[in-house]
């Protein structure tokens, strides 16, 4: 019967031993697992800023937004992954319907008004200026000409790569910056020696 005893209690012990050692991975994993989903909801919560800024961006320019639409239902699916990020999600959740009123209504505004829009304020800056400029430097220039304006840079050159886009201005990239002229100031150059041709 000892002998018996001596087994159980071996086997216990390695049992034990085991289980304590499978206790203690599962702890570790599952710390593991929620760092990864910390870092995944901070990166879910950047990705959310990024695509409410780049739909205002998309209603300020005046496209369609079949995008923004497609996006919008795969957002609540990720924000219910966030159980305990209660505060963001309602933040994130208001911004967008908030930002696109006020989108609506700063058009509404700019109809009556005649408040000029971000992309005619960007494309006036460029139309004065003899040489280029950086998104930085037309910010500044734009946030100093209108305090009472928000301008943000990423804002700015998301504008100026849909004026690009639309050839109303041109990009040059110098070393690593990239600089904006207006296609106004560079076009009529070479346009006026055909119309003086034309003319003569």
């Amino acid at each position: 019967m000892s002998e018996s005893q001596t087994h159980s209690t071996e086997l216990a012990s390695q049992y034990i031993a085991q289980v304590t050692g499978d206790l203690e991975r599962n702890t570790k994993e599952q710390d593991r697992v929620g760092q990864e989903i910390e870092a995944l909801q901070e990166q879910l919560r950047a990705l959310r800023q990024d695509h409410t800024v780049l739909v205002n961006m998309q209603q300020a320019l005046g496209t369609a937004a079949p995008a923004a639409e497609a996006a919008a239902p795969s957002v609540p699916h990720q924000a219910s992954a966030e159980p305990k990020q209660s505060k963001p999600k309602k933040t994130t959740a208001k911004k967008p319907a908030a930002k696109a009123s006020s989108v609506k209504a700063s058009v509404k505004a700019s109809e009556t008004a005649a408040k000029p829009t971000l992309v005619e304020l960007i494309r006036g800056h460029l139309e004065q200026q003899s040489e280029p400029r950086s998104a930085a430097e037309i910010t500044t220039a734009l946030t100093q000409a209108h305090p009472d304006r928000s301008v943000k840079t990423t804002v700015v050159r998301t504008t100026l790569e849909g004026l690009v886009a639309k050839s109303h201005a041109h990009r040059t990239k110098q070393g690593s910056s990239v600089f904006y002229t207006t296609v106004a100031a560079s076009e009529p150059a070479p346009a006026e020696p055909q119309q003086k041709a034309v003319a003569g």
